[in-house]
């Protein structure tokens, strides 16, 4: 694992010798900043299901202001504080160790709103994050225009509404896909 482009390119990552974690691949991460384009210049970018941090890193490498990260797992922890380390990163990002569902149901942690969220949740759980979003009432969680991304087996179907964000496209990578969305200009009541 490494760091594709930005400050940090070229930069090895510690990845999952015997840790239950499937990283976003570089490929997938690859086309991921590459479906973002400029969006992520000065962003404020959400990491959810953050695991060994390569996304959140290669957000900051490629310009993002700010990274909120959230993890849960402690291993998967270790190795991402060890990369934040190894890249030298500090205040630009911010790592939460509590479950995904923890952290929307306490908004007065955000530290948003987000101009990108990526959720990247273990595969057997993608289907279920429709929901656990719909429950929180993470509206504003989302900036204006903003978009979300959300890695997923390429098997699984997934609405074309979550919340205040609308099914943009989805990009397919052999098993994987990434299916965006968008927060419109207007909110529904």
């Amino acid at each position: 694992m490494r760091v594709i482009a930005g400050t940090h390119r070229g930069r090895r990552l510690y990845g999952p010798r015997k840790l239950a974690l499937r990283p976003t691949s570089d490929r997938v991460r690859e086309a991921l900043f590459s479906i973002l384009g400029n969006r992520l210049t000065s962003s404020r970018f959400l990491d959810l299901y953050a695991g060994t941090g390569a996304v959140g890193i290669e957000a900051v490498s490629r310009g993002a202001a700010h990274v909120t990260s959230v993890e849960s797992n402690r291993d998967a922890l270790k190795l991402l504080r060890k990369n934040l380390e190894l890249c030298h990163i500090g205040e630009e990002i911010a790592v939460l160790g509590q479950t995904v569902q923890q952290f929307l149901s306490r908004s007065e942690q955000w530290n948003g709103p987000y101009d990108i969220v990526f959720a990247d949740p273990p595969y057997a759980e993608a289907a279920g994050l429709p929901a656990l979003l719909a429950e929180s009432r993470v509206d504003d969680l989302f900036a204006l225009d903003s978009r979300l991304v959300i890695e997923h087996a390429a098997k699984t179907a997934l609405p074309m509404s979550l919340g205040c964000t609308r099914f943009l496209r989805r990009y397919r990578y052999g098993d994987t896909a990434l299916s965006l969305y968008f927060r419109s200009h207007t909110v529904q009541a």
